[in-house]
């Protein structure tokens, strides 16, 4: 398995003449790129999102908060970047993306996709399947264009059944919390745009061949995560059921993200236990350095080893 970091430049999708190319801006793109055999897997980034710390660090118990983030070289009083990385899959004829970023309506600093896979010269059309982990706005809105269709005409699109039927239903909107509400017209609004063109899967369920799903909740009702192959020669794709560093070395707090924190914490226990022991490579959504690297024990509580 060989893991690489590069650097790309190109220039920012804008309608603009021939004549005015040249005085176009560019762009940088850092893209971690994973191959074994012939897989390819590269961490893709639709942008970030802006959190203020006492948002993002509310679950933290204040006694213990400044030195735990002092011990993460985390500064506590400042605004936090949390990265998006989209996993994109390509071996044989398929292309794959597990998620596919904010699209334009959720905030500034996001909805990059597009842009990131023309670096690589990956258009909309090439990708055969987009494989989703839950439906917050960061992992589902880009799904569709400017004109409700779907961005990615020519992919079979997936969702797990628990995480389909959770923002689908009616009531949720009244009881996802005000905060929320928008999270929920957003899904509404974009799945009932594609209507039967989501398949649906459970637990356990061989998504793709090689590619199965694992269920994962408490971020989400029916947020799942995904084995690519296996732990010595594959990646292990997490969603957010861990978003950052805090998560790894106190895994039993809730996060101020989390649908269900307790449930949450419960997953987020086991899974690092598992992803451990196993050996697998993951890859983080919102994970520093392209969210690719490895879980590792330290005694009681994981740390996140990066392998840009």
């Amino acid at each position: 398995m060989h893991i690489a970091r590069r650097f790309f430049l190109t220039r920012t999708a804008a309608l603009i003449s021939a004549a005015a190319l040249p005085l176009a801006p560019l762009r940088g793109w850092a893209v971690t790129t994973m191959t074994a055999g012939d897989l390819r897997i590269d961490s893709v980034s639709d942008g970030h999102i802006e959190f203020p710390p006492d948002f993002v660090f509310s679950t933290i118990p204040e006694a213990e908060r400044a030195d735990l983030l002092s011990s993460l070289n985390i500064d506590a009083k400042a605004v936090v970047h949390s990265p998006l990385n989209i996993t994109l899959l390509r071996q044989g004829d398929r292309v794959v993306l597990f998620d596919v970023g904010s699209g334009p309506d959720f905030v500034p600093t996001a909805g990059r996709l597009v842009d990131a896979l023309s670096a690589l010269e990956v258009l909309p059309e090439d990708v055969t399947d987009v494989i989703f982990t839950h439906g917050h706005p960061d992992h589902l809105w880009g799904v569709l264009d400017d004109f409700d269709e779907p961005l990615f005409p020519n992919a079979v699109l997936k969702m797990g059944q628990v995480e389909f039927d959770y923002w689908t239903d009616p009531t949720t909107i009244d009881t996802i919390g005000e905060e929320r509400q928008s999270f929920a017209a957003g899904a509404m609004r974009r799945l009932t745009a594609l209507g039967d063109l989501m398949e649906r899967f459970d637990d356990g369920a061989e998504v793709l061949p090689g590619i199965r799903a694992v269920m994962t909740p408490g971020h989400t009702p029916g947020h799942m995560s995904f084995e690519i192959g296996a732990p010595d020669q594959g990646v292990f794709v997490t969603g957010d059921f861990v978003t950052m560093l805090v998560g790894f070395v106190r895994p039993d707090l809730g996060t101020a993200t989390d649908h269900d924190p307790a449930l949450a914490a419960q997953t987020r226990q086991t899974m690092l236990a598992r992803l451990a022991d196993e050996g697998w490579t993951v890859l983080g959504y919102h994970l520093p350095d392209g969210g690719i690297g490895r879980v590792r024990r330290e005694g009681d509580a994981f740390s996140f080893e990066s392998e840009a």
